[in-house]
């Protein structure tokens, strides 16, 4: 699929993997309109690709509803959709005192990861399937999993659980889209520089990025932008999980 005057949404687009992902595809000529929470951060950049912003919670469905109807109105219909909006809060199962994590915040994990990337990406092939193709496809989704979702350490049950899901969901929205012409992707990046870790230090980011066999350093969000580039004009990517990874498999901790 030709990116250039396509219409494209970027979930968690404000900064980031979404950030860079934004970026690219606006240079690649689409019209991109970032949903986030961070308003400050999503108008600013927003403004800086020429795209367009939408304060959306990924996990309300009303919110999702209002901000497609909205890019479809400043865009026109969307044909492109990058699900990048997640969180990776860490916690252990039960704490030293024997205590166990409160079930919310397991929840919470997974309702904004696994439950918000469904959220959106349903709504969005709901809203293109109908719509005329542009060669052999009609549009391309592609979510965000993780390295965690087969390697999940010590501390990230939750965070493993949800981007397990997004990998399990990858295949089944596949064959149920193929019929419109509506692809599925998934990506599983591993270790990559995102605001998540840059509040570390910059001896800890050396360390993670020296636990990757090669390229020995922490991933570019750049990195993960140019897959998404290259998924979107591959139509045979399809029902398929990518571990962009530089060949890490996660220690238990």
């Amino acid at each position: 699929m030709d990116i250039n005057g396509l219409a494209a949404i970027v979930t968690g687009g404000a900064s980031g993997l979404g950030g860079a992902t934004a970026e690219r595809l606006a240079k690649a000529g689409a019209k991109v309109t970032i949903f986030d929470l961070n308003v400050e951060q999503g108008n600013a950049h927003a403004k800086a690709i020429g795209g367009h912003f939408v304060k959306v919670d990924v996990t309300d469905e009303a919110s999702v509803e209002a901000a497609l109807i909205e890019a479809e109105g400043v865009h026109g219909k969307a044909r492109i959709l990058v699900n990048c909006a997640g969180v990776a809060t860490p916690g252990k199962a039960f704490d030293r005192e024997g205590k166990p994590a409160p079930l919310k915040d397991f929840a919470k994990v997974v309702t904004i990861n696994l439950i918000g990337t469904f959220n959106v990406a349903s709504k969005f092939a709901a809203q293109v399937h109908k719509e005329e193709r542009i060669g052999e496809e009609c549009a391309v989704i592609i979510n965000t999993a993780s390295v965690a979702a087969f390697d999940g350490q010590i501390g990230q049950a939750a965070y493993a659980a949800s981007k397990g899901g997004v990998v399990g969901l990858g295949l089944p929205l596949a064959r149920e889209f193929a019929r419109f012409g509506i692809r599925v992707m998934t990506i599983a990046p591993g270790i990559f520089w995102t605001p998540m870790l840059a509040g570390l230090p910059q001896e800890a980011q050396d360390s993670l990025g020296t636990q990757v066999p090669f390229p020995s350093r922490l991933g570019k969000p750049e990195e993960y932008a140019q897959l998404v580039e290259s998924i979107v004009n591959n139509p045979m990517l399809n029902g398929e999980v990518i571990r962009l990874d530089g060949a890490i498999r996660m220690a238990p901790k």
